[in-house]
């Protein structure tokens, strides 16, 4: 059985950092492209950035977290983590950890990947 499983999220102020894991389990982790989206109340879910399953393991962002959002992988945990920095209340949604196959030459579309995870809550607010 597939499983994304996300945690690490929670209320921050603005210009507060968070970070999100999400632990893979039931696919190999190299040959998966593993992104991160988010969704806001009333929006469509959206790409933040993705891991490639290149032999490079390339990274791709999303214009509005460049500079402030880093994603990164533990081989050996099979895990993805989201460091988020310099949060703003626009960064408000739930978060999603999400696996496709193969490798990814930028953030796909959400209705291209494969497996999700159920999401975990970030609110920034004062």
């Amino acid at each position: 059985e597939v499983q994304l499983v996300e945690s690490g999220g929670g209320l921050v102020q603005p210009g507060g950092s968070l970070r999100l894991s999400c632990v893979v389990s039931g696919i190999s982790f190299d040959d998966y492209s593993i992104g991160w989206f988010r969704q806001a109340p009333g929006k469509e879910r959206e790409g933040t950035s993705c891991i490639s399953a290149s032999s490079d393991r390339k990274i791709f962002y999303e214009n509005s977290v460049k500079g402030r959002f880093t994603i990164s992988s533990d081989n050996d945990k099979n895990t993805v983590y989201l460091q988020m920095n310099s949060l703003k209340p626009e960064d408000t949604a739930a978060y999603f950890c999400a696996a496709v196959l193969g490798p990814v030459g930028g953030l796909l579309r959400a209705s291209l990947w494969d497996y999700w995870g159920q999401g975990t809550q970030v609110t920034v607010s004062s």
